[in-house]
């Protein structure tokens, strides 16, 4: 194994140069596909270091079973030094069991690359959009907003590490109806500012306090000149001043949680540019639009409903329940159609489009992957799409929970919780669950220093072992790998657990979740809290070893390297590695 492969991607080399020698042989068909052939630690460790599928999944193109494919696997690898038992379980699996020496040159992989330790090529620059947040401009961000920022975040890292190439783009809804309401409500307040008693908010404005600043820059800046005006006179000019001061105060508060986009995509400007005509015309020439009667909704009475002739996307040719309108009677683009105008926009130079919505858009997920199926199909090239739904986060203090409303202007503000608890806190709790699971945060709860309590368990760990270096430099003992030799058993299991690493990120990346890296760094905090208690009942398992210095400085190197991995998958999850709490 060079140091700079981790231990298993060697094996996974390993076995497939063995399969080699048997397909020479003779025994498996030339050019056999291997695509399915896994290399991974088995789920109970008991069983050995590492499984393979290899014989089960290849038995038929050997047209022989699964048991004598492997007894043929079994000797191959049995002749590598580095293995030191090969055996075939149950139908035809093959436990591992590697040489100790294998696992102290993974630490010294782990200590050579560093930084670079889990990176993978996997990616093989393929080009990701990953869409993420895209609230509406009309307010400060909110609680209920934080989780799909932060899981967007943490699943662009973790393709980047990955090896794509991403783009983090965030779709402002500045063309619809709500920038409407917004001007008018900072309209209210800019008359406000100049000395106008306004009174109550009108029901339908946003009362939000937000919204005072701006109204008072806005007087200073214009004066009285829109005071009385028309409000086809003032409307654009308040909507487009009030969308950027909003989408600034968005970009500070995302700022706060460490979140920075690439790509700000305005919907007014796809209007403007006349995109989602594009698309029409696009769609029409490849027989994807009809004008067509909407079908009436379901549940309503006929005599109710008028059939109107709207153009209607065919999304029933791509799995949908109904064609989709793209416009609406008075001509204007409908929420779907102007999305289908975005996403031909994004895939126009991406390799895949990923987007992070609210559980309460689950309804429209279908329709619009049915549209870039279609573009995927007239663009001659695989568009791939997909879309993560994040469930809502219910704030509690104390097992109370906290109400919260936009339109009433008592929502609980992002900027606040991350001011209260902390960026770290926030992030990597919101990466505690999976995505479609409900959440809980409750404030108390989340600053508790507990193993309850998974952010404060991971940088503990990480804390203590900075502690631990620290310590052995006052004492005059460094890390060193002259005497790895030393280490044990106990020593290596946790060299095993962290060896999973790498291949914890590509399984990440691959089903873009990146929740698994926060669930690998808990075990590995929980593990390396473990192994520490061990030397509470015997001195002679601490870290620090005073009589013996060549083993101290062994677990030393071991403590760095473990450091290290924890540092590399927290940097995925956005989370600093503090070194002392």
């Amino acid at each position: 194994m060079s140091a700079m492969q981790t231990i298993h991607a060697a094996f996974a080399e390993k076995v497939d140069a063995a399969l080699e020698a048997i397909e020479m042989e003779g025994h498996l068909p030339a050019d056999t596909p291997r695509a399915n052939v896994s290399v991974e630690p088995p789920r109970d460790p008991s069983h050995g270091d590492l499984a393979t599928n290899a014989a089960m999944v290849l038995a038929k193109q050997a047209k022989t079973n699964p048991r004598a494919l492997a007894a043929l696997l079994v000797e191959k690898l049995e002749s590598d030094p580095a293995v030191a038992s090969a055996e075939i379980a149950g139908p035809g699996f093959i436990n591992l069991r590697l040489d100790g020496r294998s696992w102290l040159q993974e630490l010294g992989a782990i200590a050579q690359l560093a930084g670079d330790y889990g990176r993978s090529s996997m990616g093989s620059g393929r080009t990701v959009n990953v869409e993420y947040v895209s609230a509406n401009p009309t307010g400060p961000m909110h609680m209920g907003h934080c989780r799909g920022a932060v899981v967007g975040d943490a699943l662009a890292s973790l393709l980047e590490f990955a090896g794509h190439e991403v783009t983090r783009e965030y779709y402002v809804n500045d063309a619809g109806g709500q920038v409407d309401v917004l001007a008018r409500s900072v309209h209210l307040r800019y008359r406000e500012a100049l000395g106008e008693d306004i009174g109550a908010i009108p029901e339908g404005l946003y009362p939000g306090d937000y919204l005072v600043p701006l109204g008072e820059k806005l007087a200073g800046e214009y004066g009285e000149r829109y005071a009385s005006a028309d409000e086809a006179e003032w409307l654009p000019i308040f909507r487009a001043d009030a969308v950027e001061a909003m989408m600034e105060l968005i970009k500070a508060d995302l700022a706060l949680l460490g979140i920075h986009h690439d790509e700000f995509a305005s919907e007014a400007a796809l209007q403007a540019a006349g995109k989602p005509g594009q698309a029409e015309a696009w769609l029409r020439e490849h027989d994807l639009v009809f004008d067509g009667l909407l079908e009436a909704p379901k549940g309503k009475q006929l005599e109710d409903w008028e059939a109107v002739e709207l153009p209607l996307f065919r999304s029933t040719r791509f799995g949908d329940d109904q064609d989709r309108p793209i416009r609406k009677s008075d001509g204007s683009w409908t929420y779907f159609g102007a999305d289908l105008a975005y996403h031909m926009q994004k895939a126009e130079s991406a390799d895949e489009l990923i987007d992070i919505w609210g559980a309460d858009h689950a309804g429209t997920v279908k329709r619009i992957k049915a549209a870039v199926a279609a573009l995927s199909e007239g663009q001659g090239k695989p568009i791939l799409f997909d879309v993560k739904l994040v469930q809502m986060v219910q704030l509690l203090r104390g097992g109370e929970p906290v109400r919260m409303s936009k339109r009433s202007g008592t929502f609980v503000t992002l900027a606040d919780v991350v001011r209260e608890v902390g960026k770290d806190v926030v992030r990597f709790t919101m990466l505690t669950r999976k995505p479609e699971a409900q959440m809980e945060f409750d404030f108390a709860t989340v600053i508790e220093a507990s193993k309850d309590n998974p952010v404060f368990y991971v940088q503990y760990a990480h804390a203590r072992i900075c502690s631990t270096l620290r310590k052995g430099a006052a004492e005059g003992l460094e890390p060193s790998a002259n005497h790895l030799d030393l280490l044990g058993e106990e020593d290596l299991a946790l060299v095993k657990l962290a060896a999973q690493f790498p291949r914890i990120v590509e399984a990440a990346a691959q089903a873009r979740e990146p929740h698994r890296i926060a669930f690998f760094l808990y075990d590995l905090a929980a593990a390396f809290h473990a192994y520490w208690n061990l030397g509470n009942d015997d001195p002679e398992k601490r870290f620090i070893v005073a009589q013996n210095p060549q083993l101290t400085g062994a677990r030393l190197f071991l403590g760095a390297q473990i450091g290290q991995v924890v540092r590399n998958g927290l940097a995925l999850l956005g989370v600093e590695a503090v070194e002392e709490m």
